[in-house]
């Protein structure tokens, strides 16, 4: 069992090393890449003003922060759920630039980057050349975005926890690895969980292009002798 732990910060602006600072962070607890329930949430009293158009993007203000705590108040109990394994997000350099310039501000270590696992990285290896925003990877596997009217660090970390099982194989959450009971090693439990809708995936027809072509190149495949 591996656990991991998926985060996403909203900020005042972009550069951390200019002054802009976390206002709300959030993070779910994976096992073996699968979220659990559990979450950390946090909204952060920047100490500085919130550009407008910032809030645009995300709809916080500095009147919704008033009596909030400072990021070092809540650093200790963001550290301890994030615990010492991966660390996935979205953009994640954006991500850990922020989180780290505000430990190094609370004088506590900082993330490592060893640490880090990037989705943005992981959909434009999958998805070269084509739109990888977390709108755009939902509509790809087909997640409601009904609930995103704005950016808000707890909804995209639940949006994300959803494309990063498409992205690492869309595994069915019913389907796992079970002992036979007769010393023969593990046998697969092909059980379903009811609750969960399959959604049939058809490839497109430059997917079928591009693996007819791949199937060419192929030199005295096993299958194609008599």
């Amino acid at each position: 069992m591996s656990r991991s732990v998926l985060f996403d910060t909203e900020t005042t602006g972009l550069d951390p090393l200019s002054g802009d600072r976390v206002l709300e962070i959030a993070a779910l607890e994976l096992i073996n890449d699968l979220p659990t329930g559990r979450h950390f949430h946090a909204l952060i009293h920047p100490d500085r003003d919130i550009p407008e158009q910032t809030t645009r993007i995300h709809g916080i203000t500095l009147e919704k922060l008033l009596g909030k705590p400072r990021f070092n108040e809540i650093a200790e109990e963001m550290l301890e759920f994030m615990g010492d394994g991966r660390l996935v997000a979205h953009n994640a350099p954006f991500d850990f630039g922020f989180v780290n310039a505000e430990l190094s501000r609370a004088k506590r270590q900082p993330l490592a980057l060893t640490r880090m696992v990037d989705t943005l990285a992981l959909a434009k290896a999958r998805f070269p050349g084509m739109p990888n925003s977390l709108d755009a990877l939902c509509r790809r596997f087909g997640i409601d975005l009904t609930e995103r009217t704005s950016h808000n660090a707890l909804l995209d970390c639940r949006l994300l926890a959803e494309v990063y099982v498409e992205l690492t194989g869309g595994r069915q959450r019913g389907l796992a690895l079970a002992t036979s009971g007769r010393g023969s090693g593990p046998v697969v439990d092909y059980r379903v969980d009811p609750a969960r809708t399959p959604r049939l995936v058809l490839p497109t027809e430059d997917e079928l292009a591009a693996h007819a072509a791949f199937m060419l190149r192929l030199t005295d495949p096993v299958w194609s002798r008599q």
